[in-house]
């Protein structure tokens, strides 16, 4: 009699000691689902700010805005808590070649520089470069965090049963130079 009780025991507590692990994995999956979400967002509104930008230099260069906004637009993509890093890369190059355009199309036009709304805009996007940076620490240190557990035993033997995976980094651009300045 006392074995069958022992033995109903372990199985409890193991059971519990699973979901409980299973539980602390989702919510490690699900910061990083969030952090994603949150540098989607962000992009998104520095997309916003880039297009602004562009309005405001249409004033100055048309041709040159009109073909930056319809290359914007047709390579912008929406990253979502789902995307990858490699997503969020290609992203990031979208952005980058069209301030490194949006500078040479200013360095043309001083008088677009010394525009009030053009510095707005473009502390706009600085601001969304920060938010983007905060949140890639984020997501990097959520993943950290889930890929550790994932990989320590006793958790590593249930992770892949439960359908929990490592997760890659957010790793800088091999060609990320800074930002260039536009004021």
């Amino acid at each position: 009699m006392t074995i069958p009780i022992i033995i109903a025991l372990l199985v409890v507590l193991l059971a519990g000691w699973v979901m409980s692990t299973q539980r602390r994995l989702v919510v490690m999956d699900e910061n990083i689902n969030n952090a994603m979400s949150q540098i989607g967002v962000q992009l998104s509104s520095r997309f916003d700010a880039l297009t602004a930008l562009l309005d405001l230099a249409k004033g100055y260069a048309a041709h040159e805005s009109q073909t930056l906004i319809e290359t914007i637009k047709s390579r912008r993509s929406v990253i979502t808590a789902k995307s990858t890093p490699q997503d969020v890369l290609r992203q990031e190059g979208v952005i980058s070649e069209a301030l490194g355009r949006i500078s040479m199309v200013a360095e043309r036009y001083p008088e677009l520089k010394a525009d009030k709304g053009y510095a707005k805009c473009m502390d706009a996007v600085d601001s969304y470069e920060k938010m983007v940076r905060t949140s890639r620490l984020i997501y990097n240190d959520s993943v950290t965090k889930l890929n550790r557990e994932i990989r320590m035993f006793p958790v590593s033997l249930i992770a892949g049963m439960l359908g929990f995976r490592q997760r890659d980094y957010l790793e800088a651009r091999e060609d990320k130079a800074d930002m260039p300045s536009m004021k």
